[in-house]
């Protein structure tokens, strides 16, 4: 089996990326071979293009946080209790490996999407779903009738935490860009431009604090996020966007702030912060986080399903043009998410559908 895949061979412009080819084995005792149907471009991506991803692998790699794709070979002995079959459509976290048309996982690795979701749509909510998901949920554990504030509301995670929160009946203060006004009230919150003095604007619409504040873009606004808070709120930090062009180690940067988050928790008025991280207790826990992935994205994809949640595609790029859709990724005016699709013969603009 021949597999095409992008690699990333050292720090540089989207355009230094590579399309190889290379010899994939035949699926071992408990692996998968999958043929990838839609991956995305997030945030991981444009750091680990800079060489600034806090836990980036050395170089050259292929990059592609998640994906989802179609089981071809099961290898032999594969114990797999969800007993998965070639021709299911499967989604995976993977980090990196994504942005290829085929991939060997490991089966336990690997989650059933149902019938009637999409591949694409099905995407978007991968990473960026199980993001937003466990940040409202299992973080700060927001419930009906709370308050909230989501940077970044028109983003690939802003705009699915809106809808889940919405869909919770939990109130949404959301800051975007001017452009992305309508767009973010027609998801359900109160759009505040982020050019704005945001912190009043926020204390204004919410007097006595927020719920919660989920902050993707570090730097300064962390200190904001923080002061918005109501007694007992939870800052969940997730990033470091207003970082991404500069000067220095971006693993010092999470280390620093990570640091202040601690610092922050020692305080005496009942305010939490938190800095989440997707893949933390994979590696001690294992089986309690695959069980854990597999309930998620099963709440996730049934919201798809059935309409209550929509799937945000900004554009879809076929796997050759990777270096198109990263470039695109970080133009700053992407709503939604940025999907590569191997199978696709164009880039196209991406359908809001259900």
């Amino acid at each position: 089996m021949h597999a095409t895949e992008i690699v990333l061979p050292a720090v540089g412009e989207p355009e230094i990326l590579e399309v190889r080819v290379r010899t994939l084995p035949e699926p071992g005792p408990g692996q998968a071979l999958v043929r990838v149907e839609a991956s995305g471009v997030s945030f991981a991506e444009q750091q680990m293009r800079r060489g600034k991803y806090y836990d980036m692998p050395a170089f050259p790699f292929v990059p592609g946080y998640d994906l989802v794709g179609v089981v071809e070979e099961l290898g032999p002995a594969t114990d797999e209790p969800r007993a998965l079959a070639p021709g299911q459509r499967v989604a995976a976290l993977t980090k990196t490996g994504g942005w290829a048309d085929h991939v060997l996982l490991d089966a336990a690795d690997l989650v059933p999407v149902p019938d009637g979701v999409g591949a694409a749509e099905a995407e978007t909510l991968v990473t960026n779903g199980l993001t937003a998901w466990r940040m409202l949920f299992r973080t700060a554990r927001v419930r009906s009738g709370d308050t909230v504030v989501v940077h970044g509301a028109n983003g690939g995670v802003g705009s699915v935490l809106v809808q889940f929160a919405r869909a919770r009946g939990i109130r949404v203060i959301g800051t975007a860009s001017a452009r992305n006004r309508q767009a973010v009230a027609a998801l359900g919150a109160v759009p505040v431009d982020y050019r704005d003095d945001v912190l009043a604007r926020v204390r204004e619409l919410a007097p006595e604090g927020v719920a919660a504040v989920f902050d993707h873009v570090g730097g300064k606004s962390v200190k904001n996020s923080w002061r918005m808070l109501a007694p007992g709120g939870t800052l969940v930090s997730y990033g470091s966007a207003s970082t991404r062009d500069h000067d220095g180690n971006g693993t010092l940067t999470v280390l620093r702030l990570v640091a202040r988050l601690a610092l922050w928790n020692a305080l005496p008025d009942g305010r939490h912060a938190h800095f989440f991280n997707l893949w933390a207790g994979k590696a001690r826990h294992p089986h309690r986080y695959r069980a854990e992935l597999r309930e998620d994205l099963a709440e996730i994809f049934a919201l798809l399903r059935d309409g209550t949640v929509e799937a945000r595609i900004d554009r879809v790029f076929p796997l050759h043009r990777a270096a198109e859709a990263l470039r695109h990724a970080e133009s700053g005016t992407v709503v939604g998410k940025v999907v590569i699709a191997p199978g696709a013969d164009g880039d196209r603009p991406g359908t809001h559908r259900a």
